[in-house]
Order: structure tokens, then sequence, then C-alpha cells
């Protein structure tokens, strides 16, 4: 799959598109591939680094901090299994006003689209699963 781009922002299309398909390593949307794990944004879907649930930190998250305002609900998909944000994160990520709700990836994206389409403040921080 190849890597969506934009001008000069490599790995990144802006505006709000639904996940058509996960799997293989990675996701369909705006009539694009992408392998790897992705962060969709009210603004726009961007390549994320982790591969893992081990790998999120404040770093990973960061975007969805600074988006305060932008973003009041963070659906976190970690991949085939749950697994919990450890407590400092989903406090930083209170403390912006943020909510959060770890779920398996496929989960993840599937309540993403609806609640995108409910045009709601959503972001959707997935895993890629194989």
């Amino acid at each position: 799959m190849a890597e969506p781009t934009h001008g000069d922002l490599q790995g990144f299309v802006p505006g709000r598109y639904p996940i058509d398909t996960y799997g293989a390593g990675g996701f369909r949307f705006a009539d694009m591939s992408h392998r790897g794990s992705i962060l969709a944004m009210p603004h726009g879907i961007q390549a994320w680094s982790p591969e893992s649930a081990a790998e999120i930190d404040r770093a990973s998250l960061r975007a969805v901090r600074e988006a305060a305002g932008g973003v009041e609900l963070l659906l976190l998909g970690t991949g085939l299994d749950i697994v919990p944000l450890p407590a400092e994160l989903r406090a930083w990520l209170k403390e912006a006003g943020i909510g959060l709700d770890v779920m398996q990836t496929g989960a993840a994206a599937r309540t993403y689209n609806i609640l995108m389409a409910e045009n709601r403040k959503v972001a959707a921080a997935l895993i890629a699963v194989a």
C-alpha cells in the first residue's frame, strides 16, 4: 500500500474521511491505501508511528492534545487486543478536556465512522492489524 501524500506533508490527507477498510497491516480511506498505523483527526488523517500499544506515549498523542477544543473524544484502537492506557496518559488527556475510549482497532474504526458522520469532535488513533 502506498503512503498518502499531500503537498509537502508526507503522510497527511486533509479533510474528514471514513475508514473504508482495515487489516493487512493498514487502512483504506479517501480512495487511498496506507500501510501502518494512522491518526484520524477532525482536520485530516496522518501516518502515526506506534506499531503496538506499548509505543503509545505523550509524544505520539501530542497532536491530539494540541487540538484541544478540536477533539472532545479520542478512540484508541490498540490492535487485536484491548490494552489499557496508563493512568498518567489518561489523566494527561483528561486535563485537556479529551475523553478516551480504548478498544480493538476494528471497533475503534467503526465507532469513529459513526461519530464522524454525526459531525462529532472525534479523533481515532489506530494501530494497524494484520
